[in-house]
């Protein structure tokens, strides 16, 4: 199993690269960084990262291709491989309609975009010439003027046809989920698509993008994943909630609860146990380390800690390094 942590650049950049030196001294192979506009820019953070780090990967967790065209990301991720040495991995997805909706772009066709954006990328990065007339993407001769070698994509994927595609040409896959059922349903999906292309599920890594919360206090670690599992609730399919046995109904009154910013209605009712279980690893120590060997059994080869970590951020980072990555 290898080890991931997410960080949001809500935070001041070189607080953020401090964690990032903390993660990588516990062990952590794998940093994280989430784009979205209203927080600092991804490509800042992972340089300033790479500047502070020495071993650990670093990459986008995830970028999409509405809001960067595919020959920006190209040359943005490859500069991060430059400057840390070959350290970098891109995280590429089909991204969020809220967000795109307040930024006054349409989110049109998101599987075809996602693909052609992968194969663009890939060709830049091969140094070619790209031409590309694609349904959704366009380059008429694109080419960067440097070196960028061989950089691993993860795809970001929910849906089945999306964690098909994953197992059709992405290294890894980036799933939002915490629970075994999740996964049985996710892996026999990434299963057709290696298959269909003739690969081997074992080289593609599996991660679990997870809402991870630690603390030696169980209830401190439930408390500080409540909010973070109530836009998870929010923001999830009728599908999965029937999945983990949730009433329908609840989404929409964590979703009213949420628009009036109602978190302690959140806190005190309506986040159950059920939904902390079936949407965050979270606890003490010992509880995350039994998730945690419950996801490797289904075929999952990464973890990463995803918001909030833990109600204590770097207190949680080192309880991960000594009493979960240390002992796996």
């Amino acid at each position: 199993m290898r080890f991931g942590i997410e960080f949001v650049p809500s935070d001041p950049t070189l607080k953020i690269a401090y964690y990032a030196k903390l993660a990588e001294q516990q062990g952590f192979e794998y940093i994280w960084i989430t784009d979205h506009y209203n927080n600092r820019d991804v490509y800042s953070n992972l340089t300033v990262i790479a500047l502070n780090t020495n071993n650990i990967k670093i990459g986008s967790g995830v970028t999409n291709s509405y809001t960067r065209n595919p020959a920006i990301t190209a040359s943005s991720i490859a500069s991060i491989a430059e400057i840390s040495g070959g350290r970098a991995v891109l995280g590429l997805g089909p991204g969020d309609k809220s967000t795109f909706d307040v930024m006054g772009i349409k989110w049109e066709k998101p599987l075809v975009t996602t693909k052609e954006a992968i194969q663009a990328i890939r060709s830049l990065h091969e140094g070619k010439k790209v031409y590309m007339d694609g349904e959704t993407i366009k380059l008429a001769g694109a080419r960067l003027a440097f070196n960028a070698g061989k950089i691993p994509i993860y795809l970001g994927a929910q849906g089945p046809k999306m964690l098909e595609l994953a197992g059709e040409i992405a290294d890894g896959v980036l799933i939002n989920a915490s629970h075994p059922k999740d996964f049985e349903v996710a892996v026999e999906q990434i299963r057709k698509g290696v298959d269909k292309v003739g690969h081997d599920l074992s080289e593609v890594d599996i991660t679990a993008y997870t809402c991870f919360s630690v603390d030696p206090d169980p209830v401190k670690a439930v408390n500080a994943a409540k909010v973070i599992v109530a836009f998870i609730v929010a923001g999830s399919s009728d599908i999965v909630l029937e999945r983990h046995k949730i009433p329908i109904e609840a989404k929409s009154q964590i979703s009213a609860a949420i628009a009036k910013a109602d978190f302690g209605t959140l806190m005190s009712e309506l986040v159950t146990s059920q939904m902390i279980e079936a949407f965050a690893i979270c606890g003490t120590p010992e509880d995350c380390m039994k998730s945690i060997n419950d996801l490797e059994a289904i075929g999952v080869t990464q973890v990463v800690a995803g918001s909030p970590i833990g109600p204590d951020k770097e207190k949680a980072i080192k309880l991960i390094g000594k009493e979960i990555i240390a002992k796996m």
